[in-house]
């Protein structure tokens, strides 16, 4: 990047001028000087050379040897002379000297010259030089003090002529200054007083057109996306991304869920029957249904499968809603009169799946089939579900989600681990920071993940107090860190900022923190609550960012949403869903989601990270896209970030004898 001056254009020409005149005032004020001092010894050396003269004259007189010390003191001493000795070869003839003189001897005027008709006599004269005594006078130095005032004050009214004159072009340099340091959507239209003019007029239009194009680029890549994951005609999830979702879910560590099949029967006599406007509204109409029936399940995706086909996928749920849910859709849908030739009591079909981890795509896209097939030989409107009892074990209903979530916050016995997050530049690592993510025990299963309960936990409605207890353990491991050499980026929940005594709280807990301590902290949101709840997270993240804490949004991708986020928010990482990374090098789909997220953040300060790398050539593909850093198993895997403490060192209490030694 060129150097910029720190002075203004003004201040610089205003130094430049003054500078000049200074110069050229000393200058005239030296050669002046010295001019005058030429003057004073040409005419101190002509005056002598008078006297000399008379004198040559007097000794033409026969009596000049006894005149000459009688008139030639007055003549002396009226001449300025202190000092003069008449002498030739055989001696002094005559020799006089002013006694009162208080002239330093350096300082006096020194000359020896010979008689022109009488050169045996030789004269050295010591005399009082030029301006010797002579003080400043008003009457004297008048005419040029006035001249330096006058010289003075045109300077200072010409510097404020300039500086006037230069305004706008002071403007035009504050602009491009704060252009430079990224503050363009405040800088984008001009002052009218900028100077040049037409650079003034072109930077407006410049920054207007790059407006625009980065707007097109934005819906462009919004376009693509659309195009690339989401139906036309109802706005939802298209085959593709319902199956990338599916299958991302199927390999996340303990999920579990319900996809669901729904189909509108004898689609194809609709077709012949119907024009294509109607069959589209009422495509619409039963697509609208549905979307909002299963809205109020977190993270469900909803998808037009086919073209008279819908599928849902609804994580972390229950048998029991389960089957509330495909009664609820049954009853909606038997309230809509169905386009003719479809019969009123038998147009419309649900089969319904369980899914858990592990399960391969290809048998869940099976058995929702089959369940459907099912349905379809009832002869009605009507539902079916696949049989698997050994999932239906496993399901719990939200009390019991309830009581470990509260036995657990009550206990403090979170477990928070630790995954190291790398960006890469020309090819070398470096580690950004540490992501934090909780765990709780479970007395039947364990240790649980976050992908197991936290939708167990939104349901609840308990995100508040695990982002709470989570900070507070948190903040508490920092006060006891000496250093802060390593950053730490914890996951924390958009719903709790609702409320504004959270949002205080959460300031006045970063506040006791030191400033080293801040700044090595991230927070990260997911992508799709944030954008939904935009307008109370913006305070929230200029909160954050002003405290010096970096802005991570993750789970980029999961749903698809406008991107405008990134420059809105001005947030530094953006952390792609594992679904995306999932075995990208063989989904070209992916990779056009991923390129199209780089483009969105190209002209920003965002760096796009690929979360859940876990082989070689996902992360040489990743490489190829242009990503910016990664984190998954392929780089480092989970660890506490506590020491876990062992079963045989707690107190068991209740016993009498736990302090007896054997």
């Amino acid at each position: 990047m060129r150097y910029t001056p720190t002075l203004k254009l003004s201040t610089r020409l205003v130094a430049f001028v003054t500078m000049i005149v200074i110069v050229a005032m000393f200058i005239l004020f030296v050669g002046g000087a010295l001019s005058f001092q030429r003057l004073g010894q040409e005419y101190l050396k002509h005056q002598l050379e008078n006297v000399a003269k008379v004198v040559d004259q007097e000794f033409a007189k026969p009596d000049a040897t006894e005149s000459i010390p009688i008139w030639l003191p007055k003549l002396l001493q009226a001449s300025g002379i202190e000092e003069m000795t008449l002498s030739t070869e055989q001696g002094v003839i005559y020799h006089y000297s002013e006694h009162q003189t208080r002239v330093p001897a350096h300082q006096l005027y020194e000359t020896t010259m010979s008689l022109v008709h009488h050169p045996e006599y030789q004269m050295r004269i010591v005399a009082i030089p030029p301006y010797f005594g002579l003080r400043y006078s008003v009457d004297g130095l008048l005419s040029i003090s006035l001249a330096v005032l006058l010289v003075m004050f045109c300077v200072w009214r010409g510097l404020q002529w300039l500086k006037q004159q230069l305004y706008g072009s002071e403007l035009l340099e504050e602009r491009g200054r704060m252009i430079l340091a990224g503050r363009v959507e405040q800088y984008a239209k001009g002052d009218e007083r900028e100077w040049p003019y037409t650079a003034s007029e072109a930077l407006d239009r410049l920054i207007e057109e790059l407006r625009d194009a980065r707007q097109e680029r934005s819906r462009f890549d919004s376009f693509i996306r659309t195009q690339t994951f989401l139906d036309k005609l109802t706005g939802s999830a298209n085959r593709v991304l319902f199956d990338s979702k599916l299958e991302a879910a199927l390999h996340e560590s303990g999920a579990r869920g319900a996809v669901m099949r729904v189909r509108i029967k004898d689609w194809s006599l609709v077709e012949e029957a119907q024009p294509r406007d109607a069959r589209d509204q009422f495509i619409v109409e039963v697509g609208r249904l549905l979307s909002n029936l299963v809205q109020r399940f977190p993270d469900v995706v909803f998808s037009r499968y086919y073209r008279s086909d819908f599928a849902i996928m609804v994580p972390q749920i229950g048998a029991k809603e389960l089957a509330l849910l495909a009664s609820q859709c049954l009853r909606q849908l038997d309230r809509l009169a169905p386009i003719a030739p479809l019969e009123a009591h038998n147009w419309c079909h649900i089969g319904i799946t369980t899914y858990r981890e592990g399960e391969p795509h290809s048998v869940i896209v099976e058995e929702a089939e089959s369940a459907l097939r099912a349905a379809e030989l009832q002869n009605s409107n009507h539902w079916s579900r696949y049989n698997k009892t050994e999932h239906d074990k496993e399901a719990r209903g939200r009390v019991k989600w309830r009581t470990i979530f509260e036995s657990v916050f009550r206990q403090q016995q979170i477990l928070l681990y630790a995954q190291d997050c790398f960006l890469f530049h020309d090819g070398q690592a470096s580690r950004l920071h540490r992501e934090l993510t909780c765990r709780l025990p479970d007395p039947e299963l364990g240790v649980l993940k976050a992908s197991r309960f936290i939708l167990p936990l939104r349901q609840v409605g308990l995100e508040k107090q695990l982002d709470m207890a989570v900070l507070v353990q948190f903040f508490s491991f920092l006060r006891q860190q000496s250093n802060f050499a390593c950053n730490y980026s914890l996951n924390l929940e958009v719903s709790p900022f609702a409320q504004r005594e959270y949002f205080k709280w959460l300031r006045d807990e970063l506040l006791q923190l030191t400033i080293e301590a801040r700044e090595s902290i991230s927070f990260e949101f997911s992508e799709g609550h944030l954008v939904r709840h935009l307008d109370y997270m913006r305070p929230v993240i200029r909160m954050l960012r002003g405290l010096g804490c970096a802005v991570v949004v993750g789970q980029a991708g999961r749903t698809i949403v406008s991107t405008h986020y990134i420059k809105d928010l001005q947030i530094d990482y953006l952390k792609l869903h594992r679904s995306l990374i999932k075995r990208i090098e063989q989904r070209h789909e992916n990779q056009l989601f991923v390129r199209s997220m780089l483009g969105a953040g190209a002209d920003t300060q965002v760096k796009i990270i690929a979360v859940g790398v876990e082989t070689e050539r996902e992360w040489q593909t990743l490489l190829e896209l242009g990503v910016h850093g990664g984190q998954g198993r392929y780089f480092s895997a989970e660890e506490p970030l506590f020491p876990l403490i062992a079963a045989n060192s707690q107190v068991r209490i209740g016993r009498r004898n736990r302090w007896r030694k054997k």
